[in-house]
C-alpha cells in the first residue's frame, strides 16, 4: 500500500533562519587567526558571492585546514530562537509536510550541520551549492545552477529553484497538487520564490531582515503582485504558533 500524500509543502533557508549566523562567516573561524588577510577579502564583488567564497575555501585548505577543522565550526554554529521547537512540531507531523531546504550555503555546511542536531531526515530534498573535499583536502565550492533572473546572484535564483521541484513534485504525485506551500527566509534571495506563492499559502520573512523590506515594499507599492499570505517571525515559536492554529493542532 502506497504511503498517502503530504498535503503541505515547507521551504526552509538555512543561514539566519535555520541557524542563527551566515554559515560562510561562521567557517571563517577554522582560519589561522580566524580572520581572512585582506587582500582576499578585497575580492569579493556584489552578486558573486559564491566566487568568492570558492576562493576563501581554497585559501584555508592552503593553510591546512582539513575537514575535522570545518566540522568542529559548523556543529557549534547555534540554531536561530525557537527554530528547534518548531522542527519538534514538523517532527510530530511529518505525515503533513514535505519539507525541502533551499539555500545559497553549501550541502557540507548543511549536511554537516543538520546531521549533528538530528534533523537531516526532516528533508526530503536539499537545493544548494555542492561543496566537497578534493584530493588535496580541500573543500570546493561549485555554483547550484544558471540562470537568467536580474534580481539573484549568478549562482543561484531560487525561484527557478522552487518553481521546477514544484512542478517536478506534482507530477510525480500523479497531479494532484499540495494544499498549501510555505516559505520560511530571510534574506533578499529569499523573496524572489516566495513572489510564486499564491493566496492560501504563507511566507514566513524574519522580521526586519532583508525579505521582510521587501515584501512590505512590494505590498505597499503593487500588492497585487504579492500573493501569499505574511507572517514576521522573531522565533521560531512564531511559526509554530501560526501552524497549530492554521492546521487545529
Amino acid at each position: 500500500m502506497e504511503a498517502p500524500l503530504k498535503k503541505h509543502l515547507f521551504f526552509f533557508d538555512f543561514d539566519e533562519t535555520i541557524v542563527n549566523e551566515n554559515s560562510d562567516d561562521s567557517v571563517v573561524r577554522a582560519a589561522p587567526g580566524q580572520t581572512l588577510p585582506a587582500w582576499l577579502r578585497d575580492t569579493q564583488r556584489e552578486g558573486h558571492y559564491t566566487e568568492y567564497m570558492g576562493r576563501v575555501l581554497t585559501y584555508m585548505g592552503e593553510q591546512g585546514v582539513r575537514e575535522e577543522g570545518f566540522r568542529a565550526v559548523i556543529e557549534k554554529i547555534p540554531a536561530s530562537p525557537g527554530i528547534m521547537g518548531l522542527f519538534q512540531f514538523l517532527k510530530a507531523n511529518q505525515d503533513l509536510f514535505e519539507m525541502v531546504l533551499i539555500s545559497d550555503a553549501n550541502s557540507y555546511v548543511i549536511e554537516t550541520w543538520l546531521c549533528a542536531a538530528g534533523l537531516r531526515p526532516l528533508f526530503r530534498c536539499i537545493l544548494t551549492n555542492p561543496a566537497s573535499f578534493n584530493s588535496r583536502g580541500y573543500l570546493s565550492l561549485q555554483p547550484c545552477h544558471s540562470h537568467s533572473c536580474p534580481r539573484c546572484p549568478a549562482n543561484m535564483c531560487k525561484r527557478k529553484l522552487l518553481g521546477e521541484y514544484l512542478e517536478q513534485r506534482v507530477e510525480e504525485r500523479g497531479g494532484r497538487p499540495f494544499d498549501r506551500l510555505f516559505y520560511a527566509g530571510d534574506g533578499a534571495n529569499d523573496f524572489c520564490p516566495s513572489v510564486l506563492l499564491g493566496p492560501a499559502d504563507t511566507a514566513f520573512p524574519r522580521h526586519d531582515y532583508p525579505m521582510h523590506r521587501l515584501v512590505k515594499e512590494t505590498q505597499q507599492s503593487s500588492p497585487a503582485t504579492y500573493r501569499a499570505n505574511v507572517v514576521p517571525w522573531h522565533s521560531g515559536d512564531d511559526i509554530l504558533h501560526y501552524l497549530k492554529k492554521l492546521l487545529g493542532r
